[in-house]
C-alpha cells in the first residue's frame, strides 16, 4: 500500500476548507435573507435543546462541584475559603460553562446531524430535493444552524446556573466554608462581562457545531463506511474547532469587555 502523497493531501484539505467556507457563507446569507420554516426550527430546537438538557445539566453540576472542591482545597491553605465560589462563578460563566456545554452538544448533536444528512446523501435524498427545486441548504442546513445558535446559549445558561448552585451546596454542606460570605463574594466578583463572554462564545460554538456537522454529512462518501467516518470527523473537528476558537475568543473578549 502506497503512502499518501503530501501534495495531494494538502490539496484535498485546502479544497475541503474552501467548500466549507462557501457552505457557511451560503447558509448565513440564507439565514438572514430568507425566512426559514418555523416548524423545522421548532423540531430542531426540541431535538438539539430539550433532548440535550440531561447531559448538559449533569456535566454542569459535577463540573461546578469539582471546581469548587479543588478551589477550596487550595484556597484553604491560605485562608481564602470565602473566595471559592467567586472562582466557580467566573470560571463557569466565561470558560467551563460554554466550552463543556459545546463539547457535550458536539458529541451528541453533531454526530446525529452528520449521520442524518450523511444517510440522506447516501440514499440520494439530497439529489431528490434538487430535482424538486428545493435548495438543500435552505431546507436542511439553515433550520439546524438557527436552532443550534438559539439552543446552545440557553443550555449554557442552564449549565452555569446548575454548576454555581452545585458548588454552593458543596461548600455549604460538605466543605465547611462560610456559605453566606462565599455567595456574597461570588455576586461581587462575577460580573455581567463574564456572562456576556460565555453567551458570545456559546453562539459561536453553536454555529461551529452546526456547520461542521452539516458539511460533513452533506459531503460524506458513499456507503455505511462513509457515513460512519463523516460522523466521527464531525465530532472530532467540531471539538478541535471549539477549543481553538475558545482561546482566541478569550483573548479578544477579555480585552473588549474589560
Amino acid at each position: 500500500m502506497r503512502p499518501p502523497d503530501p501534495a495531494r493531501w494538502a490539496s484535498d484539505k485546502v479544497h475541503a476548507l474552501g467548500e466549507f467556507t462557501l457552505l457557511t457563507r451560503e447558509a448565513f446569507i440564507s439565514l438572514f435573507r430568507r425566512r426559514p420554516d418555523f416548524r423545522d426550527i421548532i423540531y430542531q430546537l426540541y431535538f438539539i435543546g430539550v433532548k440535550s438538557q440531561s447531559v448538559v445539566l449533569i456535566t454542569g453540576a459535577f463540573t461546578g462541584m469539582v471546581l469548587a472542591a479543588q478551589t477550596y482545597f487550595q484556597f484553604h491553605r491560605v485562608r481564602m475559603d470565602t473566595a471559592t465560589l467567586a472562582v466557580v462563578g467566573v470560571g463557569m460563566c466565561s470558560e467551563l460553562g460554554p466550552v463543556l456545554t459545546a463539547l457535550m452538544v458536539a458529541g451528541r448533536v453533531g454526530a446525529a446531524l452528520a449521520a442524518e444528512l450523511g444517510t440522506m446523501r447516501v440514499t440520494e435524498q439530497i439529489d431528490a430535493l434538487r430535482t424538486l427545486a428545493t435548495h438543500p441548504v435552505d431546507y436542511l442546513v439553515v433550520p439546524r444552524l438557527a436552532a443550534t445558535i438559539v439552543a446552545l446559549p440557553l443550555l449554557t445558561v442552564e449549565s452555569v446556573a446548575i454548576g454555581i448552585m452545585g458548588g454552593y451546596l458543596l461548600c455549604r454542606a460538605f466543605l465547611g466554608a462560610y456559605a453566606t460570605y462565599a455567595w456574597d463574594n461570588m455576586v461581587v466578583y462575577t460580573g455581567v462581562p463574564d456572562l456576556v463572554t460565555g453567551l458570545i462564545k456559546s453562539i459561536v460554538f453553536g454555529a461551529i457545531i452546526a456547520m461542521v456537522s452539516c458539511y460533513k454529512g452533506m459531503t460524506c462518501r458513499e456507503g455505511a463506511e462513509g457515513v460512519g467516518r463523516a460522523t466521527t470527523e464531525a465530532v472530532v473537528y467540531s471539538s478541535i474547532a471549539i477549543l481553538i476558537t475558545n482561546f482566541f475568543l478569550t483573548l479578544t473578549l477579555n480585552r473588549m469587555l474589560a
